[in-house]
């Protein structure tokens, strides 16, 4: 069974009824803060549905933020059954070389099983108290800060837990992360498109950073739901995944109801199922009681209110009676997804207060600082903004009244008044660049959500 090609089925034939699809699908769109950018419903390993907003697309990769996490718990999860990791060894003797730095009791006796279910002792994520100590070597900064409780005792969030994951499954492997999966998982599952940011060591950062399609979300949690069988063969013995996916750890101090239902190994339980998440609204949702999984790519603060719409609309669908015509209305649907473009009264031509060839600098309140210039040019097949930082340029073909869609980009333009308002998609991330250009010769920049690191607007994509 390979991602790119699962096999695909009506909502009806599989027991779904498409009418409550339909109604999720709207519900997504009508809700405040939620820009939906694509879903993939599996049903007894038959994808039922499946809709990308355009200009997000199947053959786009998307940062999953978090969800990266799953995906290096299951490179653990490989390497314990491989014999390369024992869960009960201590972290320390994957790193030998740390012995005389690490002499703090509480993590001398750390254990991979700890960092696993992010449970070292911390009350908090340790990423930059673990940065700060050491800014080359985040396994060894994490290891110098000792942890105020127990081991396996406290839950926190921590990414340090999860990047020594990573570190260690390359450590006893020999190979990066993404090397010591592709030949375990992703070759396998038919994931061929993937990259992972990595920090200044060179090692993938295993909490987050891991570009991939929505098709390989839906196949990782369908791998999970067929306890780690893929067609013939056992990929992930069935005992990890009863593992991973069960709870290690209390989560009830957590805010949310879906994040107080306990943590795995990487993996949050849900009131429904399990599920691997990352920031800003990517979910990797596997039902075991409805034989199903939803994969969900989107933009959003609340990530709370996506789970909740799921609960109130696939649920009932996944116990619901098929229908064939709403099979039909929901296919309509789907394909003719979009994101609205940049809204406005008129066309760019003629326009005198910003004509072709205006840059426009930064105002005050940019909440993109290096951004300091923004070019409007005319060409040939119609208009681009040059963006500068820097000495860097980011050149962006702009659609009027449309999404033109470039590279890793989208943009749309349109005129509210004097003033040019844009719109920029990175389409391989969640986010969303406003721009306003402004009669005066300024501009104002601002992010629906802002990404959760500094970085230039043309390292917004892919790393290769």
């Amino acid at each position: 069974m390979n991602s790119a090609v699962l096999p695909r089925t009506s909502p009806s034939t599989a027991g779904v009824d498409a009418s409550g699809l339909l109604t999720f699908v709207d519900a997504l769109e009508a809700a405040p803060g939620i820009d939906p950018h694509s879903l993939m419903l599996l049903r007894g390993g038959q994808v039922v549905a499946e809709g990308w907003w355009a200009p997000y697309a199947p053959e786009r990769v998307h940062l999953l933020y978090s969800l990266s996490k799953s995906f290096t718990s299951t490179a653990l999860g490989l390497a314990v059954a491989e014999g390369l990791v024992d869960l009960d060894a201590t972290v320390l003797s994957y790193f030998p070389e740390l012995d005389a730095d690490i002499t703090d009791l509480r993590n001398r006796g750390l254990r991979v099983r700890h960092i696993a279910a992010m449970a070292a002792g911390h009350p908090v994520d340790m990423l930059d108290a673990a940065a700060g100590l050491d800014p080359r070597d985040l396994v060894r900064g994490f290891l110098l800060t000792p942890p105020e409780f127990a081991p396996g005792s406290v839950f926190a969030y921590s990414q340090p837990c999860t990047f020594t994951v990573g570190a260690i499954v390359s450590r006893v492997s020999g190979v990066s992360l993404t090397e010591f999966l592709r030949l375990r998982l992703f070759d396998p599952l038919g994931i061929a498109t993937v990259g992972w940011q990595r920090d200044v060591s060179g090692r993938e950062l295993g909490y987050s950073g891991l570009h991939t399609t929505t098709a390989a979300l839906a196949s990782l949690g369908q791998l999970y739901l067929q306890g780690g069988r893929w067609d013939d063969r056992q990929l992930l013995p069935s005992a990890w995944v009863a593992e991973a996916t069960r709870s290690q750890v209390s989560t009830a101090a957590e805010q949310n109801p879906d994040w107080q239902q306990g943590y795995g190994f990487q993996f949050w339980r849900s009131r429904h199922g399990y599920r691997g998440d990352g920031a800003f609204g990517q979910f990797c949702l596997v039902l075991p009681e409805l034989d199903a999984v939803l994969a969900l790519t989107s933009q959003t603060p609340d990530m709370q209110s996506v789970l909740d719409l799921v609960w109130a609309h696939v649920l009932p669908a996944l116990n619901g009676v098929g229908d064939p015509a709403a099979d039909a209305a929901l296919v309509e649907r789907l394909v003719a997804l979009r994101i609205p473009p940049a809204e406005g009264g008129g066309s760019l031509t003629g326009r005198a207060p910003t004509a072709a060839g205006r840059t426009f600098a930064a105002a005050g309140g940019n909440d993109q600082p290096s951004l300091t210039e923004v070019t409007l040019s005319g060409t040939d097949g119609g208009w681009q903004l040059e963006l500068s930082e820097g000495d860097a340029r980011l050149v962006v073909p702009m659609g009027v009244g449309e999404w033109m869609v470039s590279d890793a980009l989208a943009a749309s333009g349109a005129w509210t008044g004097d003033d040019l308002h844009v719109d920029v998609l990175f389409v391989e991330t969640p986010h969303r660049l406003q721009l306003v250009c402004r009669a005066s010769g300024e501009f104002a920049a601002r992010w629906v959500t802002a990404p959760l690191w500094d970085s230039r607007l043309a390292d917004l994509r892919m790393p290769v």
